[in-house]
């Protein structure tokens, strides 16, 4: 014996899906669709994430601790020598190799300061339209769902004002029942991508820490700039570097986290 709940008035077996368009109607199939887009979506960032996110990693550790030992131009050659495939796809590898070369060069700490926090902004950019497009999912989901539920009251309310009142209790139940139908869809699918957009913003956020700590560990570490032997100059290049770091530390904490906060609602 078929099941009723998926068999239609013609005797053909249908689906739950099939169902769910009968009952929710249009509204349904737009549910439908931006929740399989959300899907889509949530397994390109995780995919993405785990190749291309930037990481702190043991060797950059190892490099940093013998940098802020001895800073020195064989820290990023080996740094560069002893990278993996992985490290490759690491934008923070990069960052932090390319801070060393320019710190050793003895490039304007200000350039410097305004070429990391770029490099750095450019290193997340790539996740926040993901998470934009599950941040509108999870909000657009239950406004659909709302609309679908309003369509199908009107629909319940017309077809008993066409009988002129006449239309009995299960009838007016039942169109009541299938408008509802798509409020629950909607916050069924709003539910789960508002959290997945909470703990990806959180995961962002962290990344973001992570890459303002090194990058500042790398440029609070004095280093002499080529040329100057003098310790009056030495130690104007040191001070210089400090209030580069302390200049990008700001700058990363108030303008890059501003532009991630725009970029993610």
């Amino acid at each position: 014996m078929s099941d009723p709940l998926l068999t239609d008035a013609t005797g053909v077996s249908t689906g739950p899906v099939s169902q769910l368009m009968e009952m929710g109607g249009p509204v349904m199939m737009v549910l439908l669709a931006i929740a399989l887009a959300g899907v889509v979506t949530f397994v390109y960032l995780m995919l993405f994430g785990t190749f291309f996110a930037p990481k702190f990693t043991a060797k950059l550790k190892k490099g940093i601790t013998v940098w802020q030992q001895k800073p020195g131009r064989d820290v990023p050659g080996q740094l560069k020598q002893n990278a993996g495939r992985y490290s490759r796809l690491n934008p923070l590898h990069h960052l932090v190799i390319n801070t060393m070369n320019a710190r050793l060069e003895g490039t304007d700490p200000q350039q410097i300061r305004e070429s990391v926090a770029r490099d750095a902004h450019e290193a997340l950019e790539p996740f926040e339209a993901p998470l934009k497009i599950i941040e509108v999912i999870a909000a657009l989901a239950p406004l659909l769902g709302l609309l679908g539920t309003v369509m199908g009251m009107m629909e319940a309310f017309s077809a008993m004002a066409a009988t002129e009142g006449r239309a009995n209790a299960s009838q007016l139940s039942g169109g009541i029942y299938e408008a509802l139908t798509t409020t629950a869809a909607g916050l069924v699918i709003a539910i789960p991508f508002a959290a997945l957009a909470a703990w990806i913003e959180f995961r962002l956020r962290r990344i973001q820490k992570t890459i303002n700590s090194v990058l500042v560990t790398v440029l609070a570490v004095p280093v002499a700039s080529p040329g100057r032997f003098e310790n009056t100059e030495n130690a104007e290049t040191e001070t210089d570097t400090a209030t580069a770091a302390r200049r990008f530390s700001d700058y990363s904490d108030s303008g890059q986290q501003g532009r991630l906060a725009n970029a993610t609602g």
